[in-house]
């Protein structure tokens, strides 16, 4: 990567970037309440189920679309994406998830970065980006995209693992073991969304739309998805 690339790349995606995504489970914590995810070993089948069958794998083909267009600067075509991606969640906490996540990432890429398209492209939406979306165009063309992906997936499973050791609860080992599991998961998700299809993917996931639907009226909630 040339320049701070590298850098601009880990500051996205650190946890301590602020898009507020510690305070999303992806519906984990009512899979949690029900005891469908209670040790690291159904963490790991629970979190491969959505990397490679459910939002990672939508995410990802998304985000790879408004890396391409971003760097071949064609602003119809990101658009487009950004639309679409408008589309790809079943449940209105999932929604919430991304779509919060997104305003807030690109309107601090943009002003921590000074990044005038980015701003612009953020504001013909409204600020109503999703994150793989607003992630994607953010780090294009600078980080190359294979890089980008992996990153990026690697981040979403993170939060997820985090999550987890919090309401299993999981010891921090635990936790890492479980991401040490995910790595080849992670990079065959990324490969995958590096040959995508947008007119072909979709999800597989029905019980994790299930657990987020079940999430909006479980009785005691920590985490807002």
């Amino acid at each position: 990567m040339k320049g701070y690339a590298l850098y601009r790349l880990l500051n996205f995606m650190s946890p301590a970037f602020p898009v507020g995504a510690f305070a999303y489970s992806h519906g984990l914590e009512w899979a949690v309440d029900a005891g469908t995810v209670r040790d690291r070993e159904s963490l790991v089948n629970w979190l491969g189920g959505i990397l490679l069958h459910g939002a990672g794998h939508v995410d990802a083909a998304l985000f790879a679309a408004a890396w391409r267009a971003r760097a071949e600067s064609d602003e119809a075509t990101l658009d487009a994406v950004a639309v679409l991606a408008g589309a790809w969640r079943g449940t209105a906490e999932l929604a919430l998830e991304t779509g919060a996540q997104g305003q807030a990432f690109a309107g601090m890429a943009a002003a921590a970065w000074g990044d005038e398209t980015l701003a612009k492209f953020a504001a013909r939406h409204d600020g109503k980006l999703s994150v793989p979306v607003a992630a994607g165009a953010a780090l294009a063309p600078d980080v190359p995209l294979p890089d980008a992906l992996l990153a990026y997936l690697s981040a979403f499973a993170a939060n997820i693992v985090s999550a987890a050791v919090r309401l299993v609860p999981l010891g921090q080992t635990d936790g890492q073991l479980a991401l040490a599991a995910l790595a080849p998961v992670v990079a065959g998700a990324a490969k995958a969304a590096f040959d995508a299809d947008l007119e072909t993917i979709g999800t597989a996931t029905p019980m994790v739309d299930l657990a987020s639907m079940c999430h909006e009226t479980q009785y005691t909630r920590i985490f807002r998805s």
